[in-house]
């Protein structure tokens, strides 16, 4: 995820309350004769539309999806896959061009129906990234002190020798806007806005990241509308390991980058002692538009092949380092869903379809290529699941549907009980940039809700590679995205909207 430019990703800070649907199956299980499997049956006190949509069979062919991925490592081959053998896929390169075609083969390969998707995406080339400060308080003569940082997502060059002026410090855009044009222009502003470890720590870090990220998205472009000639960001993340954290950022016509938290703290600190020179060279290229595409595969509905479920990931990452939580681990665990029901002969009543989209890091041209093509049927889009938030131990889904809608989910609930995966917790914003379209458009939509406590430490960093991905967690993650996804294809009525 880039988790991300789009505010769909972006969760506010006054979320509901998280709802924990869990309920006892003791009472069902205490006259099984030793050993003997337990079926799952509607929870204890179900309404009479629980019942209704979840009968015996159906919760026994969750439990067996559930069993069946929790031993199965095709996820995890999937993804090692497209992260140590195809490396980053940032849209327009050759790497995102080889993701696509494996991906399409190897859902060609389970069965599915498969289509390509063109799509039409941004191609921005990383090139040199340094920086240096050659002039500040107490400097040692004839020296200088490096700064590490790296290009955000769209920006334009220096000169190639790069340039070198003062850097003013600000912490929020009010300091900005304060300062005003003739305090800012022609020197570099770096925003030292903090994240929020508190927060992150305490199980909040998309709260911290979307207070956070605003200074990367919009940051570079207040800059320059006060006359900046370069805009760089505190790195939005929660752990300090020197690591500069890249992302999109909306044009703002003049090179803009990412610091590390450290060097963010050097320049704030000397700068407070008086005046700082940086010498700054990022030399990115934005070569003409690409063609990419979404890679659509349906398993066809056996009673309604009109209607559709989706689960998805987004196949594009960022080029620091392989995508393996943002987001090869989503996609991989959608691509299971189907896997899982194959592999078990269930033939879902509607149609399943897996999306692997392309370009949400660097402005959603798959899903807006998508709402173009396919808008028509979302009306028959019964619920939209996306996995944009990591790989770790799945907690349950953020949602946006209907109050009934949740309640009608609680026997799917029970079913990932025994990995904790009970949380449905509202949201206000479409829990997935892809599927925000399909959202706003009255589709239930649902996010794969993960443990984000460190995920902010490798996001659109270096460090996000396959070491990151626990493959237990994995496992966990693809039995709740194929359970949660033969639900909604398979029962009786359509949730709500």
């Amino acid at each position: 995820m880039t988790r991300s430019h789009s505010a769909s990703r972006l969760i506010p800070a006054n979320l509901c309350l998280i709802v924990l649907l869990a309920f006892s199956s003791a009472a069902q299980t205490q006259s099984q004769p030793k050993n003997a499997p337990v079926p799952f049956m509607a929870p204890p006190q179900a309404s009479q539309a629980e019942q209704e949509n979840f009968p015996p069979q159906l919760l026994e062919e969750l439990a067996a999806i559930k069993a069946a991925a929790l031993s199965d490592d095709y996820a995890y081959r999937q993804v090692a896959h497209l992260t140590e053998n195809i490396g980053p896929r940032i849209s327009g390169s050759l790497q995102a061009k080889a993701a696509v075609d494996y991906v399409a083969a190897e859902l060609r390969q389970l069965g599915l129906d498969v289509h390509l998707e063109e799509v039409k995406v941004p191609h921005w080339v990383r090139g040199a990234e340094t920086a240096e400060l050659t002039e500040y308080p107490g400097q040692a003569p004839s020296t200088t002190q490096k700064i590490v940082l790296t290009a955000l997502g769209g920006s334009t060059a220096t000169p190639a020798e790069g340039i070198t002026t003062d850097v003013v410090v600000v912490n929020n855009f009010d300091e900005l806007k304060a300062l005003g044009h003739d305090s800012v222009a022609g020197k570099i502003v770096l925003f030292n806005a903090l994240f929020d470890k508190q927060k992150a720590a305490a199980g909040m870090s998309f709260i911290s990241y979307g207070e956070a990220v605003r200074y990367r998205g919009a940051g570079p472009k207040a800059a320059a509308d006060l006359g900046a000639v370069a805009a760089l960001v505190r790195s939005v993340g929660n752990a300090d390991y020197r690591l500069p954290h890249t992302g999109f950022s909306f044009p703002a016509g003049i090179p803009a980058g990412a610091v590390t938290a450290e060097d963010a703290d050097l320049i704030a600190h000397l700068a407070a002692q008086g005046k700082v020179r940086m010498h700054l060279t990022l030399t990115p290229q934005k070569l003409p538009d690409a063609t990419s595409y979404n890679v659509i595969a349906d398993l066809k509905g056996s009673e309604h092949p009109e209607q559709f479920v989706v689960v998805s990931g987004h196949l594009d990452s960022w080029d620091l380092g392989t995508g393996a939580i943002d987001d090869g681990a989503g996609v991989v665990v959608a691509m299971e869903a189907a896997e899982i029901l194959q592999k078990l002969h269930l033939h879902p009543k509607r149609t399943l379809r897996v999306i692997a989209w392309m370009d949400e890091e660097s402005g959603g041209a798959g899903s807006q290529a998508y709402t173009k093509d396919y808008s028509a049927e979302f009306t028959r889009t019964v619920a939209a699941i996306e996995s944009d938030s990591g790989a770790a131990h799945p907690l349950g889904f953020s949602v946006k549907m209907t109050p009934h809608a949740v309640e009608l989910l609680r026997p799917v609930l029970v079913v990932l009980q025994s990995f904790g995966a009970t949380a449905a917790q509202p949201s206000s914003y479409p829990p997935g940039a892809d599927i925000s379209a399909m959202s706003e458009a009255g589709v239930p939509a649902l996010g794969l809700m993960q443990d984000g406590r460190t995920y902010f430490n490798y996001h659109h960093t270096a460090a996000d590679t396959l070491d990151k991905i626990v493959p237990s967690e994995l496992r966990e993650n693809a039995a709740a995205m194929a359970v949660m996804g033969y639900a909604l294809a398979s029962m009786k009525d359509p949730l709500p909207r």
